[in-house]
This record gives C-alpha cells, structure tokens and sequence, in this order.
C-alpha cells in the first residue's frame, strides 16, 4: 500500500511538472517583450504594409543599417545589397536583400524582422517587405527581394541611426513548396 502512495504521489508531482510547464510555455511571449522593452532590444515592426502618407522632414536624416542572419539551421545564402543608407524621415526608401538556396532541394523560408533602438521600431514602417511573405527558392535558385520603408518623421530626436536586422528561418517542414513547372 505504502508503494501506491508513493506512486501516487509521484504521479501527481509528474502532473503539476507538466502543467507549469504548459503554463510557462505562455508566460515566456510577454516575459520576451517585458525583458526586450526593459533592455531595449528587438524592436518589433510592423506585419503588414503601411497604407498612410507622412510629411517629409527635409531638416533631418536617419542613418538605417541593415543585417542578415541565418537561423541556426537555415543553409541559404543571405545578404543586404548595402551596409546602410541615409534617410528623409518622411520619405519612402528602399534596400534589397538577395537571397540564394546553394541546397540541393526546395525549400520555404521566412524572414522576421526587428529594428534597434527597440523604442525607434514604432516609427519605422515598412510599404513593402518580403518578410509579408514566406519565400520558395528552388536548389540553386536566387531572389532579389526589396524592403520599402518610411521612417516616420515623429521618430524621437535623440535617434540618429537605426538597425534592421533580418532573420531567415528555414520552415520547409511546416510549409513544403509547391514544385513550379519550368523552375
């Protein structure tokens, strides 16, 4: 009898592991973007394209670099066309990113994005931006893909320059590409 409570016990114990875990696994997005706030790290941009109009700030300009990661198990290729440009707040600007799967297989890729100052990503807004959509490179393929931005005039002062970082995560597995004919 003593070894059922102790099973008992046990499985109990297992249980309440199990569930905060579970619970654990849904604290960790706003603990994530308490912690990023707190330190100012990984501005969050935008998720779709920005639809309004800004007045140009011709008094001013912004310094936006640019980088590109890799996920840990992301094979391709993957770089700005330049290190940074100088900006108009208020004035749309474009960079491109080239992309190339040197694998021997197709592959479906996603970029996310983030801006640094994390307080300078609310005011960076993107018109067009191949992280809005996932990307299938056949093997040996490469894409010149854009990124249209506008930094908001509203952008605080005390910001000179930006980042915009990019990092491409290899999610064939959750989404397979579709052979295309000719490719």
């Amino acid at each position: 009898m003593a070894a059922s409570l102790t099973t008992r016990q046990l499985t109990v114990r297992l249980v309440g592991v199990v569930l905060a875990m579970f619970a654990f696994g849904f604290a960790l997005v706003p603990i994530y973007d308490v912690m990023c706030q707190a330190f100012g790290i990984n501005g969050k941009t935008n998720t779709s394209a920005y639809q309004g109009a800004l007045k140009v700030d011709e008094t001013r300009q912004v310094k936006v670099q640019f980088v590109a990661t890799n996920a840990a198990d992301m094979v391709w290729e993957f770089q700005p066309v330049g290190d940074q440009v100088v900006v108009t707040p208020g004035r749309v600007s474009e960079m491109r990113f080239i992309a190339r799967n040197p694998s021997d297989k197709p592959m479906t890729a996603q970029a996310i994005p983030s801006v640094s100052p994390s307080k300078a990503a609310a005011y960076f807004q993107k018109t067009e931006c191949f992280c809005f959509t996932q990307q299938v490179l056949q093997p040996g393929e490469s894409i010149e893909m854009p990124v249209r931005f506008i930094v908001d005039p509203e952008l605080p002062a005390d910001v000179h320059r930006l980042t915009l970082g990019y990092t491409l995560f290899d999610i064939t597995a959750r989404m397979p590409p579709v052979p295309v004919a000719g490719r």
